[in-house]
């Protein structure tokens, strides 16, 4: 039998997580090559022979998605595997196009050919867009297991942006374990508030390995997940995340969808501060495609620090990089706090960004205001650095799930701002989770 020659689509996460559950020792399949778009710097490395296997010797290559034409050809490639998240459903389908004009079929892995089973108990955390508010969910969730008693592990999305062998399993219980595996901010933006309240974090690239790891010491793993993929385990618990603030999405991206479909619980975010009648689009969008989710209302709390460092300022709005960026948000939670503490101005940044910042603005132009704190290399972070050092304001207002100021030498006033998942009403999610308790 001869071999289907693959090209993975991915973006440095669900492709190498289907590489290693689906094809890495799959005889009936050659995977010639990875593309990657999405994060800056993953491109043009190799996945390496210490994550690809015996099959694959002398490791996979990774290049620009956009030379997928040119590798169908040189690489005779039967078919093209979808493998990333937070795309909207026209996207896949101008990629699918793209591929069948190309000669390839296009093909997307199904849940449950990449979906592990854990020996323990996993809640999944996963949502319909980036920036719904995963996080903040998932920290409510570790803190309703750990008043019941349990031993919680998050095991968190990949994103393995650095040296790919060394990170195959990465173990976060400090925040210096941050520091000697080299996080980049965007990583630190997951794991610190974890590890700040005592949640051991795992991740990296062999997700098969992690759980092994991870399941030896806790009593219930949480699926932390990245973008809107679906989990890597299979869910005692499915919680998606839906944001009344991008009505339709959730029926729009990929695969985004899938995890509203697949829900136990759709939990409506920032519904607090949505208009009345998106909130009610999302619930009848969530009752049409899965009437037998629960559905709960949320709040995204804010808490600033120094409210009055706001208050009548001129102030710059640093916000979460991936919500902005690719997630389509055109502002964040501190614009939010920036407008409810009554700052004078939001001054426009993008006259004085510098390097890959400007970049950054020059390809999501929907930004304006925004500075998305972007920091996926030492090299960007200093840019971050420059960009806000430069603008004329008098209170720097960041958004970002870390103290953004600890990494950063800011020369101004600067105030953090931090969110919380707060109940509305009942249903609530404490509740679900209190019933899949009893069952455990």
């Amino acid at each position: 039998m001869s071999e289907e020659r693959i090209l993975i689509l991915g973006a440095a996460g669900r492709d190498f997580h289907n590489f290693n559950v689906f094809f890495r020792d799959n005889p009936g399949y050659r995977v010639v090559a990875f593309t990657a778009t999405q994060i800056p710097g993953i491109a043009e490395r190799r996945y390496p022979p210490a994550l690809s296997g015996a099959r694959y010797p002398d490791g996979i290559s990774i290049e620009p998605e956009d030379q997928m034409e040119r590798l169908i050809k040189e690489q005779k490639v039967d078919q093209v595997v979808f493998a990333y998240s937070d795309v909207s459903h026209e996207t896949v389908m101008h990629l699918a196009a793209r591929a069948n004009a190309a000669g390839a079929d296009f093909r997307l892995l199904g849940i449950q050919r990449t979906m592990l089973q854990a020996r323990v108990p996993v809640i999944a955390v996963c949502a319909v867009r980036t920036g719904c508010g995963k996080s903040q969910t998932s920290r409510y969730v570790a803190a309703r297991l750990k008043q019941a008693g349990k031993k919680v592990v998050a095991i968190r999305h990949p994103m393995p942006y650095g040296d790919l062998a060394r990170q195959a399993v990465q173990r976060f219980v400090t925040l210096a374990d941050m520091d000697r595996h080299e996080c980049t901010i965007e990583e630190r933006e997951e794991y610190e508030t974890h590890i700040e309240m005592g949640t051991v974090v795992y991740a990296g690239v062999d997700y098969g390995k992690i759980l092994e790891q991870a399941q030896a010491e806790c009593d219930v793993v949480i699926w932390d997940g990245g973008n809107n993929d679906t989990p890597f385990y299979k869910p005692d618990l499915w919680i998606t995340v839906a944001d009344p603030l991008r009505p339709g999405h959730e029926l729009t991206y990929f695969p985004g969808e899938t995890n509203l479909r697949s829900a136990d619980v759709v939990v409506l975010n920032k519904a607090s501060v949505a208009r009345p009648e998106d909130v009610e689009l999302v619930v009848a969008n969530t009752r049409a495609v899965n009437p037998n989710a629960t559905v709960v209302l949320a709040a995204s709390k804010l808490l600033v620090d120094d409210p009055e460092q706001v208050r009548g300022k001129r102030v710059l709005t640093v916000e979460d990089g991936p919500t902005v960026t690719h997630g389509g948000m055109p502002f964040g939670a501190a614009k939010k706090a920036a407008d409810q503490f009554g700052a004078s101005e939001v001054v426009d940044p993008r006259s004085v960004a510098v390097g890959s910042i400007k970049a950054t603005f020059q390809k999501y132009p929907h930004l304006g205001t925004a500075l998305p704190a972007m920091g996926y290399s030492t090299e960007q972070v200093k840019e971050l650095e420059q960009t806000i050092n430069a603008v004329d304001c008098e209170t720097v207002v960041y958004a970002t799930p870390i103290d953004l100021g600890s990494l950063l030498k800011i020369n101004k006033p600067a105030v953090r701002v931090r969110y919380e998942l707060a109940d509305m009403n009942e249903p609530t999610l404490g509740q679900s989770i209190d019933q899949l308790l009893t069952k455990i």
